[in-house]
């Protein structure tokens, strides 16, 4: 048995009110685009999540809810977990420690620089950043998330959305 995780950076967010609190920021128009592509990427590999968690944020909830549209996830079975707003690498890891048993394939939407640093932390990788939509996929060669830990997960894939747009 293996688990897989999809760490998922937030989408590009707008600052065109600058009375918005940081927490409230939505999407730009390039966030509302690449969101759904990312989703659109996700299902074409054959994605299957059994939960998606998401920073309560709403560049993150709107994030994931454009990701569930395309890989066919309820948009109402969003968990929004308020530990993942701008949060380390190690309250990520609580939450990954809560994660329940049968829920191989999980999907966490939040932000950087925790998401970088969690994703370098589980693989031993060098990612410079995750940039806005992008995805860090990790695999771990073992059933139990409480398992989870610095270095015994193995980087099955990063992506992002300038990746294809730079050929």
């Amino acid at each position: 048995m293996s688990l897989t995780l999809y760490l998922v950076r937030h989408a590009k967010s707008s600052w065109h009110n600058p009375k918005l609190a940081d927490f409230d920021r939505p999407l730009n128009d390039r966030g509302q685009k690449d969101a759904p592509e990312l989703g659109k990427r996700l299902r074409d590999s054959g994605i299957r999540v059994d939960a998606i968690v998401s920073s309560p944020a709403l560049r993150a909830i709107s994030t994931a809810k454009h990701i569930a549209n395309e890989i066919g996830y309820s948009r109402q079975r969003i968990m929004r977990e308020p530990l993942l707003y701008m949060a380390s690498p190690e309250a990520m890891l609580d939450v990954i420690f809560a994660l329940e048993t049968g829920a191989n394939e999980v999907m966490i939407v939040g932000h950087n620089p925790g998401l970088t640093d969690l994703a370098n932390m589980l693989t031993r990788s060098s990612i410079d950043n995750v940039p806005t939509c992008g995805v860090a996929v990790i695999r771990f060669s073992f059933g139990e998330w409480s398992d989870v830990a610095p270095g015994n997960g193995k980087l099955i894939s990063f992506d992002y959305p300038k990746k294809y747009s730079l050929k």
